[in-house]
């Protein structure tokens, strides 16, 4: 007998109508905004169903399931832009689903949790969640925490970095004084660099953040999409002051001097 796919619901039966107030991305070609899509992990479902309505009113898809198995075969199969998730899960608990989602991807990972001593939350940010919120919680605080973390990776808001600034909801890029119409990649690519000056992205990381956020990425082609993202926002290609290689490695967002 083949095994049932995992339980999750595209979007709650609470409130089918929320979700439509604003959107982060848009597809290639068109200029209709397509959603974030969040996973949400608790085994108790008025949990699931009361987080995803506040997600959806905030204007992101949302994916939910009951049980650690289900939520690593959802990230894997469906690349969420975040995971919230519960510590005490069925099959697996929420510590090695952490665990395994972290070891195939950079997704952000907010943990939701009745479990609030400090080494269940030391355990938990040492294991590679992003963020930690304890059960009893205010539904607004964690859609606040959820927008905050992807600010800080790059998947929300307006960044500024060095002399440019990217407008995420607007999908506008200025170099200057200078506006520069970029490809939907182009602008994901370099949303995803500048909001972390320095650090180095390697081809398969920037391939795994990317289809996050919907691009149709492969590892061979970042080289081609960083040169021609290189070509719209830098003065001088040969000797980039932005977006640097660091050799055998990969990429980085410079904001100092061209080194490289």
């Amino acid at each position: 007998m083949p095994r049932a796919g995992p339980r999750c619901s595209h979007r709650s039966a609470v409130d089918r109508k929320a979700g439509r107030l604003h959107r982060f991305f848009t597809a290639p070609g068109d200029n209709a905004p397509v959603p974030q899509r969040i996973l949400v992990v608790d085994d108790d479902e008025r949990t699931v169903q009361l987080v995803t309505m506040y997600l959806e009113h905030a204007g992101f898809e949302v994916l939910g399931c009951s049980d650690g198995r289900s939520a690593v075969e959802l990230a894997r199969e469906h690349r969420p832009a975040l995971v919230v998730l519960d510590l005490m899960l069925p099959g697996l608990n929420g510590f090695e689903v952490c665990r395994q989602i972290r070891g195939e991807s950079a997704v952000p990972i907010i943990m939701l949790t009745a479990r609030a001593s400090e080494d269940d939350t030391l355990r938990g940010l040492g294991g590679g969640a992003d963020d930690y919120l304890t059960k009893p919680f205010s539904p607004r605080e964690l859609v606040a925490r959820v927008l905050a973390v992807l600010r800080r990776h790059g998947l929300a808001g307006v960044q500024k970095a060095a002399d440019i600034e990217i407008d995420r909801d607007r999908r506008r890029v200025t170099v200057g004084d200078r506006a520069v119409d970029l490809t939907v990649t182009e602008f994901n690519l370099l949303s995803l660099l500048a909001a972390s000056p320095g650090r180095v992205y390697s081809r398969s990381q920037l391939v795994d953040r990317l289809r996050q956020g919907g691009d149709d990425v492969l590892e061979r082609t970042v080289d081609a999409h960083v040169m021609h993202l290189r070509r719209k926002i830098e003065t001088d290609r040969a000797n980039p002051r932005y977006v640097t290689t660091v050799y055998g490695v990969g990429y980085r967002f410079n904001d100092g001097p061209a080194d490289a």
